[in-house]
């Protein structure tokens, strides 16, 4: 009888196993783009300033130069890539990972369940 018990235990978890896989790719997709972003835009500016200084170096009007918007900038999207994946997580992250839990928990108290009745058979 533990036999029969055996095969039926990992296809009750096996779409939840899958849902989980896809999950954490989706999660590392997005977590290794909006990093890839950043370090590009920030090695870019470094780039620039290492050499390029003449450019960050202009003059934009009231005795401020190029530098200053750009570096601020590069703080703004900073923020902005992280409220991107804030907004992501909320909306798609989190939401998934109730569903995947919720669907464990009521799996694993069916199994139970069924366990219990067979052997009280």
């Amino acid at each position: 009888m533990e036999q029969r018990q055996t095969p039926h235990q990992p296809h009750q978890h096996h779409p939840d196993e899958a849902q989980f896989a896809a999950l954490v790719r989706a999660r590392w997709s997005v977590s290794l783009t909006l990093t890839a972003l950043m370090l590009a835009i920030y090695f870019g500016f470094i780039m620039v300033l290492a050499f390029r200084r003449d450019l960050l170096q202009a003059a934009v009007g009231g005795g401020m130069t190029l530098g200053i918007p750009v570096g601020f900038g590069i703080i703004v999207v900073a923020s902005a890539l992280t409220g991107a994946y804030v907004w992501w997580a909320n909306r798609a992250y989190d939401g998934a990972v109730r569903r995947i839990v919720t669907g464990m928990q009521s799996g694993g108290q069916a199994g139970q369940t069924m366990k219990g009745a067979r052997h009280g058979e």
